[in-house]
């Protein structure tokens, strides 16, 4: 049966190096388990609900930018307020094989679970499971399915299941079906409108099932969008066993039934491949066309070369992307169950939003944040940069919604949403869907990173320039530029901090806009043809190059450190001494009125602006402004730790930034926040790169040089990574007292050197050859104290996890968060 009890962490999933494996089910954990050992290719995304269907936490199946329409609820009305929001919804579920054991269903609630194991496979890209399961009739069988979300198949999810009697002959059932509005735990929003908005999305159009074969297409009811579904299967059975096929269909289930009569140790084999198609536009012929011609190639691959084509586009991946460690075997695990799931969550989205939780659950509604731009890309762009090449086109894709936006707010340019799914703001939350302005130049910024690091001059020209120039003229219009002082001030927004709303001249909005204005300003300089093709003159740019040199940048002389905004430093000190533990998250306790006047940071602001604009601070304006903050700072969000990791390891509070670094990737796999089972948080997976990479690695990629300045925090004995640059490989391997960097070139650039900095000096780089250099020694600076009871949890190898931080859910895991998204600032 399966165990009731809650286990502890290790119980479950042991430390592997490549694999998640979860050892026994556990019924009360099971949302979790879903979530984190989900799949997906960043189009297709589906939860790991088991093959029968039941039990489920949560059942899940996901296509991106697939969602329904639902009303926003107002207590008030105002101008500039959303009318609809957007949500992503569960799609026909196509997982489903049930099993019948001379007609006992299999069901792991039921009879004995003998054994039972799931493994996520991060370099094969496969969810295995295996079990054995004795009915309550006494008939012992073996089940094996292996599931994957193909790479190099876009729209195809396949499935082998076999079935294998093993101690008396059994008639077994295989019901292989397709499933359209499945019915979910519980209202996910208090609304009732919105509740029924969402129930049942899908409304049926054709059904059909034939032979080995199925078919089901819906259209959702208020957002027009048209999804197709279909399957086929592939049999294998013993010689001289007769297999009975049977199909039937209904509007929302097509079902293939094989019966067949197994002796022990005979083994029914089913391939199952499912292929998914949508579109606002297409016709249902040519939808029902698109799925069957999938189909069609997919059958024509098989199964084994489906498996092999998944290894190769991940042994390519991992060849680029892998970070290894050496003295923390659970973080290494860690690191690499990160890894792959920043891959699924974008690897094929192409031209679509990469949401905050992925296609993992339906957190946030499935909206896609400025997380995106500031934490997922980054590791994106140096591991795996077509993806994020396809993400910042579908920014552009959304330039005519943005702009609309922007009018519509009485400004210029282009006014990016807060959180959306299609490009239309769907936040109900005013101080972050309108005043978060900073979610433009986080866009600018992933722009300029990406033609940094990739030298995609056709991007840049095509793409790049009219994403910055259309931000740049946000910025002006947004601002005010005091000639009688020469200062530019952006005024009324919120920055990263969730915690400060509608504030003057936030430090981190302010210098993002600052480069924001001036990569504008050289974009058009070196493209002329693209800036007349969007009528940018002389005199608006060097607007833009006057508002950058002007912009405002708060500093408080008396005590040394910067404002997050301006009088930020000059408001009262939270009470953290009498705040109790369990009433953290604060914003979930306290009025927002009362956080917004006091000193308390929710998530890295101006410790951000350190890491994306360190070349705006000196180094001993780090390290006040990092002490000063750390003081302040409650992580009420899991965006802030990698930030936080990464200064720390600047200013050189190793352990700390360790810590830190602990958090961020710990935060899914020991459900740090209490609601993994709405999906997994991919800026903090996100987050373990940049931690590793920008902190411990010390990359700074400010224009097209690569500077480096490794150092390791003890515990780690050595750290070794990778980053593509201008389509070389650079290596970088580092125990603390030296570094060794190399490079594989790009294609066609055997004799081409490339010049890195390391720790300051310059280091030139030859194909073939390695250089090695000694780390500096560095003097720990006295360690920042943080909010009582809000310290990161010192990394300890080995010992048992991280206790949970208090976090309110409810009853059935799911967040408030999740529960309430359209009030929700920001992710989680």
């Amino acid at each position: 049966m399966i165990r009731r009890h809650l286990p502890e962490q290790d119980d479950v999933f042991p430390v592997e190096p490549w694999c998640l494996r979860e050892t026994a089910l556990h019924e009360p954990l099971l949302s979790r388990s879903e979530s984190l050992l989900a799949l997906s290719n960043g189009h297709i995304g589906v939860r790991a609900n088991l093959d029968e269907g039941e039990p489920h936490g949560l059942p899940g199946t996901y296509l991106n930018s697939v969602y329904e329409l639902r009303p926003l609820p107002y207590a008030e009305a105002g101008y500039g307020y959303p009318e609809s929001g957007q949500s992503l919804i569960d799609v026909t579920n196509g997982k489903i094989m049930r099993l019948l054991v001379d007609d006992e269903p299999f069901d792991v609630r039921y009879g004995d679970l003998i054994f039972h194991e799931r493994v996520l496979d991060f370099r094969a890209g496969t969810l295995t499971r295996r079990a054995e399961w004795r009915s309550p009739a006494d008939r012992t069988v073996r089940v094996t399915t292996t599931r994957l979300v193909s790479f190099t198949h876009r729209s195809i999810v396949a499935i082998e299941y076999v079935v294998e009697p093993v101690d008396a002959a059994a008639r077994v059932v295989v019901q292989s079906e397709l499933v359209a509005n499945e019915v979910l735990p519980g209202p996910v929003h208090d609304d009732p409108r919105v509740s029924s908005a969402l129930e049942n999305p899908l409304r049926s159009v054709e059904h059909s099932a034939a032979g080995t074969s199925g078919a089901l297409l819906h259209e959702t009811k208020q957002s027009g969008l048209r999804v197709a579904t279909a399957m086929s299967h592939l049999l294998d059975a013993p010689d001289g066993v007769d297999v009975d096929v049977r199909g039937e269909s209904f509007p929302d289930l097509s079902r293939v039934t094989f019966t067949a009569a197994l002796e022990p140790g005979q083994r029914l084999r089913v391939v199952k491949l499912v292929s998914y198609g949508w579109s606002a536009e297409r016709s249902v012929p040519a939808l029902r066309d698109q799925v069957a011609a999938a189909l069609t190639g997919a059958e024509q691959t098989g199964w084994e070369c489906l498996l092999s084509d998944q290894r190769a586009y991940l042994d390519d991946y991992w060849d680029g992307a892998e970070i290894e460690l050496d003295g923390d075997p659970a973080l290494q695990q860690a690191v690499r169950f990160a890894l792959f799931h920043v891959l699924q969550s974008g690897a094929r989205a192409e031209r679509r939003p990469i949401p905050a939780k992925g296609l993992t659950g339906p957190g946030y509604d499935g909206h896609c944040f400025w997380d995106t731009e500031a934490f997922v890309l980054p590791p994106l762009t140096r591991t795996a940069p077509g993806a994020a090449s396809d993400f910042l086109r579908w920014r552009y894709d959304t330039l005519p919604e943005a702009r609309d936006r922007a009018r519509q707010l009485g400004l210029a340019g282009a006014a990016f949403p807060w959180r959306t799914i299609d490009g239309a703001e769907c936040s109900a939350y005013w101080p972050a869907g309108t005043a978060a302005f900073h979610v433009n130049a986080d866009i600018a910024d992933a722009v300029v990173r990406y033609c940094d690091a990739t030298a995609d001059e056709q991007f840049a020209e095509d793409i790049g320039v009219e994403l910055l120039v259309e931000t740049a003229r946000l910025w002006r219009s947004l601002g005010h530029y005091d000639e009688a002082v020469d200062e530019f001030r952006i005024d009324g927004v919120t920055g990263p901090d969730e915690y400060s709303a509608v504030a003057d001249n936030n430090v981190y909005t302010n210098l993002m806009a600052q480069r924001n204005l001036e990569a504008a300003a050289d974009a058009v300089a070196r493209y002329p043809g693209a800036a007349r093709r969007l009528l940018v003159d002389d005199e608006e740019a060097e607007a833009w190059q006057r508002c950058a040199r002007a912009v405002v940048v708060p500093y408080d002389e008396k005590l040394g450190v910067h404002p997050q905004a301006d009088g930020f430093t000059r408001l009262a000190v939270w009470d953290f001494e009498s705040t109790e533990p369990e009433h953290y998250p604060l914003m979930l306790h306290y009025p927002y009125f009362d956080i917004y006047r006091k000193q308390v940071v929710k998530q890295a602001d101006l410790v951000m602006a350190l890491h994306r604009r360190g070349d705006a601070f000196t180094a001993e304006q780090k390290a006040r402004n990092f002490a000063y903050y750390e003081g302040l700072t409650v992580r009420d969000s899991s965006l802030s730790a990698c930030t936080q990791a990464v200064v720390a390891a600047e200013v050189g509070h190793l352990d700390l930034a360790y810590a830190y670094t602990a958090e961020a990737a710990f935060t899914d796999l020991h459900d740090l926040k209490s609601n993994t089972g709405d999906g997994l948080h991919m800026a903090s997976l996100a987050g373990v790169w940049v931690a590793l990479v920008d902190g411990f690695g010390g990359l700074r990629d400010e224009g097209a040089t690569l500077r480096f300045s490794p150092r390791l925090p003890n515990g780690l004995r050595r750290l070794a990574f990778t980053v593509r640059h201008h389509g070389c490989r650079v290596r970088v391997e580092t125990d603390g007292r030296q570094a060794t960097y190399s490079m594989a070139p790009a294609e066609g650039h055997d004799e081409e050197k490339l010049e890195i900095f390391h720790h300051g000096e310059p280091v030139t780089l030859a194909p073939g050859s390695s250089v090695t250099r000694p780390v500096p020694a560095l003097q720990p600076p006295p360690r920042p104290r943080q909010p009582p009871g809000r310290e990161p949890l010192p990394r300890q190898v080995h010992d048992e996890p991280p206790p949970r931080r208090p976090h309110r859910a409810d009853r059935g895991g799911r967040s408030w968060a999740a529960r309430h998204p359209e009030s929700a600032p920001h992710s989680d």
